[in-house]
């Protein structure tokens, strides 16, 4: 299981176990990792756990570039879910994703999550450019990326959301970021 520390959070990495306990209910969640799971702390649901799951067991090399879990670290509580859509590409380019649950938004959660998931991607040498994806207008995730450095760099059709936006992030620019 992989771990990523923040000041606030516990970003825990998902295995097999986890991905399955996530998938059976909040009870084997919060047993497993020994923290409060409350009702609504996902808007993905279980559909986003059960992609993680059948990728890990397709590709022991997806380990470490799928789910990741935040827990509060002073309430002991998971506040949503995040992580990468597997590991990066022959180009070097890795997407990320995150949520934070609602009673837990506005308080800089998600950028600190995307900003410790930006890094721990960087710290692969192959990995280039870190990418995102939001609805085609300006909301909180929007703003979130623009914290973290990410550009919008292009409007694209989605099947299911429609028009989406496509942020980049890429690893020049980042180390610019983390000279500052």
């Amino acid at each position: 299981m992989k771990v990523i520390e923040t000041k606030r959070l516990t970003l825990i990495g998902c295995d097999k176990q986890i991905l399955e306990a996530a998938i059976e209910g909040n009870g084997q969640l919060g047993k497993l990792l020994v923290v409060t799971v409350p009702d609504h702390w996902t808007e993905f649901g279980i559909g986003a756990f059960q992609y993680s799951l059948k990728q890990l067991e397709s590709n022991q090399e997806d380990d470490g570039w799928l789910t990741y879990f935040p827990i509060h670290k002073q309430q002991n509580i998971l506040i949503g879910s995040g992580g990468y859509k597997g590991r990066p590409s022959a180009d070097g380019t890795v997407e990320i994703g995150y949520e934070i649950a609602i009673a837990y938004r506005n308080n800089g959660f998600a950028t600190e999550m995307t900003k410790a998931l930006v890094a721990h991607a960087f710290e692969d040498e192959k990995v280039v450019t870190v990418i995102a994806h939001t609805l085609a207008e300006y909301n909180a995730s929007c703003k979130v990326l623009s914290k973290c450095g990410f550009a919008n760099v292009q409007q694209l059709s989605d099947p299911d959301d429609g028009l989406i936006w496509k942020w980049e992030l890429n690893r020049i620019d980042w180390q610019q970021m983390e000279m500052i």
